[in-house]
């Protein structure tokens, strides 16, 4: 896997039993494809904090070097070259979305959710959606029993152009990673399926010639339940879907939508891929 789409990975972390799927699949990534791997670890910190409580912001220092010795250490077991720092705010995305700017990463590898989160029971945490949300790449969502894939990819798509670039980058990867590409298009009704065959056949030509085994794919009913379902059928152990536009990303995102749905509940690691 030398010709990844992804050339500038950024692992975003607290390193806590959260973080455990997003980490395993940064390294690997990093390892498979012989590149660098930068990460960025955030703590909760402010002025005030650090003036009013010192003890207990010495404290969450001695824990976040802590946290980058164990980095580190990993790293030099798997033979990966890593880069870490660690950005301190009151808004642990916004370090994060930071410093994915400031290294042009061109992917950010985060956990699904975390426990520290008022959203912590919905099936995207707070700080997570606000990172897919925002980010100015694609954001690789990772549960906590997260893995490579091995068996194929699953391309979830419509009629809108911005779609394309989610079948082109599930195809990079398909065919770097000699992995079979499924592309979906759901028709919520019966009457939209013509349609949906048409868009998925117009997705599959995009990637004719890239020497990958591409199935299309219609299904009828409701878009995340279609796209898990077909996920198990075909056996695909990565989803790529798309984001529409920083606007209202986020706000679908924590009310319910489709993406979050899927980011939610699929087994798999979800690629998000912005417009």
């Amino acid at each position: 896997m030398h010709n990844t789409p992804f050339k500038r990975i950024l692992l975003a972390t607290e390193h806590t039993e959260f973080d455990t799927g997003a980490e395993r699949l940064a390294f690997e990534m990093a390892r498979r494809c012989g590149l660098p791997l930068m990460a960025v670890l955030p703590v909760v910190s402010n002025p005030e904090f650090e003036i009013a409580a010192p003890q207990l912001a010495a404290r969450n220092d001695r824990e976040a070097a802590s946290k980058v010795d164990a980095l580190r250490s990993t790293a030099m077991q798997l033979g990966v070259q890593l880069e870490i720092h660690v950005r301190r705010g009151e808004e642990p995305y916004r370090e994060i979305l930071n410093e994915a700017k400031e290294k042009q990463a061109d992917l950010i590898i985060t956990r699904r959710r975390g426990k520290r989160s008022f959203l912590a029971k919905l099936l995207v945490g707070e700080m997570v959606s606000k990172v897919a949300g925002h980010a100015p790449c694609s954001v690789l969502l990772a549960p906590r029993n997260g893995a490579m894939w091995s068996n194929g990819v699953l391309a979830a798509v419509d009629d809108s152009e911005h779609s394309l670039r989610i079948t082109s980058t599930a195809a990079s990867i398909a065919r770097e990673c000699a992995l079979p590409l499924t592309i979906l298009s759901v028709a919520e009704t019966a009457a939209l399926h013509e349609k949906a065959e048409v868009i998925v056949s117009r997705h599959a030509g995009t990637v004719a010639g890239l020497n990958v085994v591409v199935r299309q794919l219609v299904l009828t009913g409701s878009p995340h339940e279609q796209i898990l379902a077909a996920s198990k059928s075909v056996g695909a152990d990565l989803i790529v879907v798309g984001r529409l536009g920083e606007s209202n990303a986020v706000v679908r995102m924590l009310l319910g939508s489709t993406m979050q749905k899927v980011v939610g509940m699929a087994n798999q690691p979800v690629l998000v891929v912005p417009a």
